[in-house]
């Protein structure tokens, strides 16, 4: 069996989507960032941060899955490019 390395596009801001898209779906929903933190059992310095470092603070996909049931938003939602004229 021949084995060859097969060419994929991934997504090297992925990290970024998700927290600016947490931060989209956290306003849709109404939602402070202290209300999140609450709600998924963690800190509220780690949802601001999730946040405002755009990426450079990443979460489990335990806690992406708190998050999206908190925000009552499928969990794929998260890992959409943003749309960055209403960011």
């Amino acid at each position: 069996m021949a084995v060859y390395k097969r060419n994929f596009k991934f997504d090297n801001d992925i990290r970024k989507n998700i927290s600016l898209n947490i931060k989209k779906y956290r306003l849709l929903n109404g939602i402070t960032q202290e209300q999140l933190a609450v709600d998924i059992g963690k800190s509220y310095d780690f949802t601001r941060r999730l946040e405002f470092k755009k990426g450079e603070v990443g979460c489990s996909i335990e806690t992406l899955y708190r998050i999206s049931v908190v925000l009552n938003t499928p969990i794929d939602k998260f890992l959409e490019k943003p749309d960055m004229k209403k960011e």
